[in-house]
């Protein structure tokens, strides 16, 4: 899996780096490394500006998530020999000396946190000392309560801050809608027999498998697949609708004409919008699926792994208030986890129902959670099935 839902992120470059840098103590320092995108420059300037001192901070962007992974591998040991430091710098091109120091907090996607917390490449965070901390939305809470195994709990340690989130949409070509005489409108107008060999999706099992599952009145995080009639026909007929598979070239068929319709995520498809006036968008009223870029810390070895700097806390703090998660909603493809309590929302943000989801379709929608292990060869098997018909 390299993609939203795993690592594969695209984009282009930002000064992020250059943007924040202070002439402060060390001891009162900040180093973030986030998702390219996800954070615009103007929350960085605000947090700058509310602050009494001049500390020094870096936020340093990585357009994948794929490498900010490997350097959260790399932090499991402190001291890199020169042969494991030169292979590290081929794996990923962006590395240097420099990032292989401490790092406060790290951008990882909600799809790869259990993977994270059983590979011990992260710390618990204690949110609760955090003042806004309170004000986060249930959902978003328990979505980062795990066990030692990464497994939702509400009994769980805290392991992550969400600070942003899209979800999965469908996207069209508009002309060519036009000329049927409709415009798709739920998960169920994928198996309509004029969109046959026109449709392109992400290659994800548990998107497709989920959006399937929806369809039928199930969740996405169905437990037993076996209990669910029809689902085996209904994914073999889907597969003769679906031309392509790709997790990262999902929206180009689309563009050329190829396909008339992509099932992608919301951090890819709202700025094509905003570029391609024929390609339009919709929330499958059903239900859909939720991602969420979130910080965590990395375990580092030789550290009090039980604190956080004031300086860590005051800006997770601060992506929870009102003015930052506007400009999150604003600018970044991307919304606050705290958008439906913004007292002073932004009227674009308002208006665009892509973003600010109509409240019976978001209590339908759902984050992909882990799974057991048994569970997950059924995901697969159904996957395998589904293909190689």
């Amino acid at each position: 899996m390299l993609s939203r839902r795993s690592f594969l992120i695209g984009g282009g470059t930002i000064t992020l780096g250059s943007l924040l840098g202070g002439c402060g103590s060390q001891s009162q320092a900040l180093r973030v490394l986030l998702l390219q995108g996800s954070i615009p420059p103007q929350v960085l300037q605000l947090f700058r500006q509310k602050l009494p001192q001049n500390p020094s901070m870096s936020f340093k962007p990585e357009s994948q998530l794929r490498d900010l992974w490997k350097l959260l591998e790399s932090w499991q040991t402190d001291d890199l020999d020169s042969k494991g430091l030169k292979r590290l710098i081929g794996q990923i091109p962006l590395i240097n000396r420099q990032r292989s120091q401490k790092v406060d907090l790290v951008t990882l996607g909600d799809a790869w946190l259990a993977k994270a917390i059983q590979e011990q490449l992260i710390e618990p965070l204690p949110l609760e000392l955090i003042p806004s901390w309170q004000k986060l939305p249930s959902r978003w809470q328990n979505l980062v309560k795990r066990d030692g195994q990464g497994n939702l709990t509400e009994q769980g340690q805290i392991w992550a801050a969400p600070y942003r989130w899209g979800t999965t949409l469908i996207a069209y070509d508009s002309e060519q809608f036009k000329k049927l005489g409709w415009t798709p409108q739920d998960w169920s107008d994928l198996w309509r027999t004029e969109l046959r060999h026109r449709i392109a999706v992400v290659d994800q099992p548990r998107e497709v498998i989920g959006l399937t599952l929806k369809k039928l009145g199930y969740s996405y995080n169905e437990t037993d697949l076996s209990q669910v009639q029809s689902l085996t026909s209904e994914l073999l007929a889907l597969q003769k609708q679906v031309k392509y598979y790709s997790s990262q070239y999902y929206l180009q068929p689309l563009l050329v004409g190829d396909v008339w319709l992509s099932v992608g995520w919301s951090s890819d498809i709202l700025p094509l919008l905003a570029r391609n006036r024929k390609i339009k968008a919709v929330i499958p009223p059903s239900g859909t699926s939720i991602w969420s870029d979130v910080w965590v810390k990395p375990k580092r070895k030789k550290e009090n792994s039980s604190l956080l700097s004031e300086l860590t806390k005051q800006w997770i703090d601060f992506c929870w208030q009102d003015q930052p998660a506007n400009k999150i909603s604003l600018l970044t493809d991307g919304a606050s986890p705290i958008i439906y309590q913004v007292e002073n929302l932004s009227p674009k943000i308002k208006e665009n129902h892509l973003l600010l989801i109509d409240k019976n379709i978001m209590d339908k929608s759902e984050f992909i959670e882990p799974l057991s292990s048994k569970t997950n060869q059924q995901y697969d098997s159904m996957w395998r099935k589904m293909r190689e018909a």
